[in-house]
């Protein structure tokens, strides 16, 4: 059984298909999967960032919305930022940092493909 978290991201992602962005309001969606939306907040927060090629802009109050957009990941940061970025979000720990460092100073390559390796090192960590 898929969680909360998957139905929201594969929601959006669906939709991101269909059109070049996707609107949403948050009380709205949470109905319709059945959750909170401080879930959505979460999943928007952890799953549509730069780094992952998203932008979201989002408005509150009476009819406010979340507008998701794909963009381009962000390549202006090095990869040391990028696990520091990473880091302080939460999504990896202090020794998956310095992990994930040492193998990628231990990479040949330009800092764009060391970047894909930590996001795709990360994916498979969170078992995606």
């Amino acid at each position: 059984m898929r969680n909360v978290a998957d139905s929201i991201e594969n929601f959006i992602l669906e939709e991101l298909m269909r059109e070049a962005e996707a609107l949403v309001q948050r009380n709205v969606l949470a109905q319709e999967l059945n959750c909170a939306p401080s879930q959505i907040s979460y999943v928007l927060s952890t799953r549509f960032t730069p780094e992952r090629g998203f932008l979201v802009e989002s408005r509150r109050g009476s009819g406010g919305f979340v507008r998701i957009v794909r963009s381009e990941p962000v390549h202006d940061i090095t990869c040391d930022e990028l696990l520091r970025m990473l880091h302080l979000q939460g999504k990896i720990n202090g020794r998956e940092a310095r992990l994930l460092s040492y193998l990628t100073h231990r990479l040949e390559g330009d800092d764009d493909m060391k970047q894909q390796f930590v996001q795709n090192a990360v994916r498979i960590m969170e078992g995606r």
